[in-house]
């Protein structure tokens, strides 16, 4: 059925590709629905219209902290109130300056993130483009190298990982007896879970193969390091930690967040900051902002505080189309439709 679709498909576009592009390219259900998928992105960034709006940043002097804090204007009456022009944010600042502020309410708590799932195929191009800048060409070729064996000091030819085309996040129980004794031993028993980490795979997996790993835990990247190319390395590193983490606790973080009030209006400031690192000791997966999240630490302050206005800092936006999809972003929506 697959191969029918193909040609149904590929047999009108690829001599239009060989006319328009190059000679020797071949279109298919991927090709197809991929070029649509872009056009279509094209056509919301083209039709798109930017809309105004205003962040309105406030900061307080805490009286007894010599810390200033950072709050951000929420709205009136527990109601969010959104800026749209200058004229608008101009008057509320006037209103503004009317009031007295003190500390409304304070609340703490935790938060835990757990580790990614170890990679599977899409995921793995999708990672390797944004951690190292890798097309997904380049990142099967590599993976196919690192899979079929490479010559390794002392050992011979070694498959260093498991089987690179996979859509399932499973992986076998004697790998994961022996990365828990591995992480038991390398870095103590809190980043050790008491059962192993178990990760649902996509409803739709086939799931013909595990998850991509290494083949041992205990080729650590730097032992094998002088046996690989430079961006084999740099591809099984990635596998490797990705894989570790994966096998690990959940990193945890101390939440904050304070709504200052004056007269009916409310801002707010929240932040958070690491008290345990977890499977972050090893690896932190990337986004495709490529923004890292920071810690935020905010002052420790009691409910009913004084607070004194210093000033307000108001910032003009406009929202942003869609963007244009990098080879990780296609993958991506390629595999959620």
């Amino acid at each position: 059925a697959r191969r029918v679709l193909d040609r149904v498909v590929g047999y009108k576009i690829s001599p239009l590709l060989w006319k328009k592009v190059r000679k020797g390219l071949s279109a298919g259900r991927v090709q197809s629905v991929a070029t649509r998928i872009v056009c279509e992105r094209e056509k919301e960034i083209r039709e798109f219209v930017a809309e105004e709006y205003w962040d309105l940043i406030a900061l307080f002097n805490t009286p007894h902290k010599k810390q200033l804090l950072e709050a951000k204007f929420y709205g009136k009456s527990g109601q969010k109130i959104k800026i749209s022009t200058e004229e608008q944010v101009n008057s509320l600042m006037e209103e503004l300056k009317k009031f007295n502020y003190k500390v409304e309410s304070v609340k703490l708590g935790t938060k835990k993130r757990n580790p990614a799932p170890p990679f599977t195929t899409s995921t793995l191009q999708q990672e390797a483009y944004r951690k190292l800048g890798f097309t997904a060409q380049k990142t099967m070729m590599l993976a196919q190298q690192l899979y079929e064996g490479i010559e390794v000091q002392g050992e011979g030819a070694v498959g260093l990982i498991t089987y690179m085309r996979t859509d399932s996040t499973r992986v076998s129980s004697e790998a994961q007896k022996e990365t828990i004794d591995f992480i038991l031993q390398r870095y103590g028993k809190e980043y050790a879970p008491d059962k192993p980490n178990q990760f649902r795979s996509r409803k739709n997996a086939q799931d013909a193969h595990e998850a991509i790993r290494p083949t041992s835990i205990l080729r650590e990247p730097t032992i094998i390091k002088t046996s690989l190319k430079r961006d084999q390395y740099r591809l099984y590193k990635l596998i490797y930690e990705r894989f570790l983490a994966s096998q690990m606790t959940p990193a945890v973080f101390e939440t904050m967040s304070i709504d200052i009030k004056g007269g009916d209006y409310l801002f707010r400031a929240s932040g958070s900051r690491k008290i345990f690192q977890g499977y972050s000791i090893v690896y932190e997966e990337s986004s495709d902002g490529g923004q890292e999240e920071k810690d935020v630490n905010l002052p420790k302050l009691e409910e009913g505080e004084k607070l004194l206005l210093k000033e307000m800092i108001p910032t003009q936006h406009f929202t942003q189309p869609p963007p244009r999809y990098t080879e990780a972003s296609l993958v991506r929506t390629l595999e959620e439709m």
